[in-house]
């Protein structure tokens, strides 16, 4: 099965179950690479992000998810990326921008884990969007962390803010250039819906 397999059934369920609200689809181009930023309170992000952006999203996840039973077999059909954390990974930066070179979509959390503490995020997405000349795409994701903890009957109501894609010259992605897009797209996003 394939990604859109799997998201067109999904979609009205999730945005039915969490009465998801998507402001900001007109931002989202129809066609041409980007990569999608968000920020990330949950497990839930990426399926509540699938379903608020109109496009196949081949995911970055961390290589730990590999090491599930059963996930392997579903993240290869959704073609999702591993990624080592805590390091540099050259070859899973050289698969997304492959990706992005043909024209798909590239998601990521740059944030680095639900777990993580706060702090400034990685560059991740800012690299890949600075080697391949992609616009980035930011989304903010609110009360995702809620969704999974409420004790309340019911889900709650969460929403996804799209904001205007930020356009990025193709250059070399050095680290002083990606830590200066990556702090931008962190304000943004963080901005989104103040």
């Amino acid at each position: 099965m394939s990604y859109e397999a799997y998201r067109r059934p999904l979609t009205p369920v999730v945005r039915a179950a969490y009465r998801l609200e998507v402001r900001g689809i007109k931002h989202v181009p129809t066609d041409g690479s980007l990569v999608v930023v968000a920020n990330h309170e949950s497990i839930l992000d990426p399926f509540i992000l699938s379903a608020s952006i109109p496009r196949p999203i081949r995911y970055l996840a961390k290589s730990e998810l590999w090491n599930v039973p059963l996930l392997p077999w579903w993240l290869a059909s959704v073609e999702a990326i591993p990624v080592e954390r805590g390091k540099s990974d050259v070859a899973a930066i050289a698969q997304a921008i492959a990706a992005l070179e043909a024209g798909e979509v590239v998601g990521l959390f740059p944030e680095g884990g639900v777990m993580r503490r706060e702090g400034p995020w990685l560059r991740g997405a800012a690299r890949m969007a600075l080697a391949t000349g992609t616009p980035i795409l930011p989304v903010r994701l609110l009360e995702t962390r809620r969704a999974l903890g409420s004790r309340s009957f019911g889900f709650p109501r969460l929403a996804a803010l799209i904001g205007e894609p930020i356009s990025v010259s193709r250059t070399a992605p050095t680290p002083e250039l990606a830590r200066e897009l990556t702090d931008l797209l962190q304000e943004v996003v963080e901005e989104l819906g103040t």
